[in-house]
């Protein structure tokens, strides 16, 4: 026991700037451009919206749905 002999040690050299700076980036990079696709996609759909309006291929109105349901629930109600 007199000596031991410690191989195989990897010393740890401390933070590697280069390489942190180089993950920040690319996640950096990485969710940015989800991010803007995410907005592109939301401003084509806010459009295509707004260009079926003017053309009277859709209606912003909303139709009383009651006026369907309610004779439907009132007769299940008085049997």
């Amino acid at each position: 026991m007199a000596s031991v002999h410690k191989t195989g040690q990897a010393g740890y050299g401390g933070p590697n700037i280069i390489k942190e700076i180089v993950y920040a980036l690319t996640a950096g990079l990485i969710a940015g451009g989800l991010w803007k696709r995410h907005h592109w996609r939301y401003q084509r759909r806010a459009r295509e919206f707004y260009i079926m309006l003017d053309r009277g291929e859709i209606s912003a109105v909303v139709e009383d749905e009651w006026a369907y349901i309610l004779p439907f629930v009132w007769m299940n109600v008085q049997r």
